[in-house]
């Protein structure tokens, strides 16, 4: 009797045992699953690694996440940002670098904390000293219409020189702005591939002159350039640009007669949108003959 109770026993240790090893090996969905999102602001990129967690039915701002309380800024661990170049952030200079990026909800100002230590779980806890903050700066909370069921962190109003980061919750909208230089970076590289370069490629001599168009910058040296690109292979698009900047340089005449040239070769090529901004072009033109 006794081997069989001692057989018995030895039998559920095994099964019960094989169930719980198979349970552990189960997969389920997270309950805050993890994302990773890029931006390329100008000439840098911009990146988030957080968690995303649910309202589930709860309240989310003065419930779950308290006001005035330091928060992770999603779920798990901090929420990471990360920029491949320094950045202008509300009037904060942000060197090139990963933080941890903090909030402090309120009902009608959040402070948003950008901190150098990313080794801290979650809220930082005691271990966290505002010494390592990198900046600090407050932001107006949004109502949102649409009410956004699973945290997130989008950028939006994107530039060529700058982004929006909104977090997103409940109905709730906090932005802030994310700024790069990239006048000077462009005009460096203008310098020396376009300006100090005497034998540059057409391509150089083309970006060089949209460059000057759209930042107002001196339109005759803009329209050589365009001229010396679309000297020896001319090119539907570089012709249009070039009309363009002859028309802000009122030579309307002038305009025309290379929108005219940029339409055929557009025509030849089968690219009906850049013919029929062409004919646009020219037909507004001739008003301002």
């Amino acid at each position: 009797m006794k081997k069989s109770i001692i057989g018995f026993c030895l039998s559920a240790a095994l099964m019960f045992g094989a169930g719980a090893t198979q349970a552990q090996g189960i997969k389920m969905p997270a309950p805050s699953p993890s994302q990773k999102v890029e931006q390329v602001v100008g000439l840098s990129t911009v990146s988030l690694d957080y968690s995303r967690p649910a309202v589930k039915g709860r309240e989310v701002f003065g419930g779950i996440v308290p006001y005035g309380k330091m928060w992770r800024t999603g779920a798990n661990a901090s929420t990471k940002i990360k920029f491949s170049e320094d950045v202008t952030i509300e009037g904060n200079k942000i060197p090139a670098g990963e933080y941890a990026l903090y909030t402090i909800p309120g009902k009608d100002e959040w402070t948003v904390i950008i901190h150098k230590n990313t080794k801290h779980w979650g809220d930082g806890g005691t271990d966290y000293k505002q010494t390592e903050d990198q900046a600090r700066f407050t932001v107006k909370p949004q109502q949102n219409p649409r009410k956004v069921e699973s945290f997130t962190i989008n950028f939006t109003n994107v530039k060529a020189d700058a982004s929006d980061v909104e977090i997103l919750w409940d109905n709730v909208i906090v932005p802030f702005t994310v700024k790069t230089d990239v006048d000077s970076k462009v005009m460096a590289q203008i310098q020396k591939e376009a300006i100090d370069n005497a034998n540059a490629d057409p391509n150089v001599y083309a970006a060089a002159a949209s460059y000057y168009l759209e930042t107002n910058r001196d339109l005759k040296q803009a329209q050589n350039w365009m001229k010396k690109a679309n000297a020896k292979d001319p090119k539907y698009w570089n012709m249009h640009t070039q009309a363009k900047i002859e028309a802000k340089m009122k030579d309307y005449k002038a305009a025309i007669k290379t929108a005219e040239q940029s339409m055929e070769l557009a025509k030849k090529a089968n690219n009906a949108d850049y013919v029929a901004m062409n004919e646009k072009a020219i037909a507004d033109w001739k008003k301002m003959k």
